[in-house]
């Protein structure tokens, strides 16, 4: 049953990051062909944008070392398909199979940008700067992860100002859209609110700004719920609730996609995507797994079936 509520958008588009975010963090090497097949189902489910692979050095993500194999079985769908960047060498493979769209990941703490990047939060975005001007200059556009933005394993708390001055140094370099990461899953509604006011009140409008929220502590929903409050219209999920972070063993799933597409559904906000679809997609990607799939959805749905 559909019941609007006052104060949120009427449609969000869903950056699905379940071939990227969700499968780098898996022990066992999934094979590219059934990658392949698990970003063609999400975008036949409705998915407009699937982010499908990462142009990490192999040996930091061994899970995503197929980028090459797998960018050019998907490149013809009808959906945007952006990849991970971490540097200029991963730009030149990116450019060289035709990719469109690219993010860069930095942090807003200095633990984890040495543990992720071996860098300070600054060595991190000197780094990125010329990866921005050349994709700028190609025509491509940019999305800049911010990795804890609420709280840190090794730091804690994550005090607003500092999540900002990450935030409008990736917007000023150029970065079109910017996501805001809740990498271990700490973040609280009210705190959503409050970073997301420190964002406009310091010159980042609300829409560049996407979400991005784990699920360690239950709180995914409830934080996505503040930030279309605020009026944030682009929200980050895994299909399957698939996901974690290599570096930081704290970090559970992603936000599964069914379980927002559920609650999206019954706000009657638009988001094009096939919940019927979408749960058999993952439910089928579950079984390649050889687990059971962590969505509440997924599970609800499926026993039905």
């Amino acid at each position: 049953m559909k019941v609007p509520a006052p104060g949120l958008p009427a449609r969000v588009r869903i950056h699905e990051v379940g071939p990227r975010d969700g499968l780098q963090n898996e022990k066992t090497v999934v094979p590219t062909a059934v990658k392949a097949e698990f970003i063609r189902r999400l975008a036949d489910a409705g998915l407009s944008t699937v982010e499908a692979t990462s142009f990490v050095h192999p040996r930091w993500v061994p899970q995503l070392a197929d980028a090459e194999e797998l960018l050019p079985l998907v490149n013809g769908l009808p959906v945007r398909l952006p990849v991970l960047v971490p540097n200029e060498r991963g730009l030149d493979r990116a450019l060289a199979l035709g990719a469109r769209e690219i993010a860069v990941f930095a942090s807003a703490t200095e633990s984890f940008a040495k543990a992720n990047l071996n860098r300070t939060v600054d060595e991190a975005l000197a780094m990125f700067e010329p990866v921005v001007t050349r994709a700028i200059e190609q025509g491509l556009t940019i999305r800049g992860y911010l990795s804890m933005c609420f709280g840190d394993p090794w730091e804690g708390a994550v005090p607003i100002e500092q999540v900002v001055r990450v935030t409008k140094a990736l917007a000023e370099m150029g970065c079109d859209e910017l996501s805001l990461g809740d990498t271990i899953g700490v973040a609280t509604p009210g705190h959503v609110q409050a970073l997301l006011s420190a964002l406009n009140e310091a010159g980042v409008p609300t829409s560049r700004l996407a979400v991005h929220f784990h699920d360690t502590y239950g709180q995914a929903l409830s934080n996505t719920l503040a930030a279309l409050r605020h009026g944030v219209t682009t929200v980050d999920a895994s299909a399957g609730g698939l996901g974690g972070c290599p570096y930081a063993k704290s970090a559970t799933g992603n936000l599964a996609t069914e379980d927002l597409v559920w609650m999206l559904d019954g706000l009657g906000i638009e988001t094009g995507v096939d919940l019927a679809a979408l749960t058999a997609t993952s439910g089928w990607m579950a079984g390649q797994l050889g687990r059971p799939s962590p969505s509440r959805t997924v599970r609800a749905l499926s026993h039905k079936e």
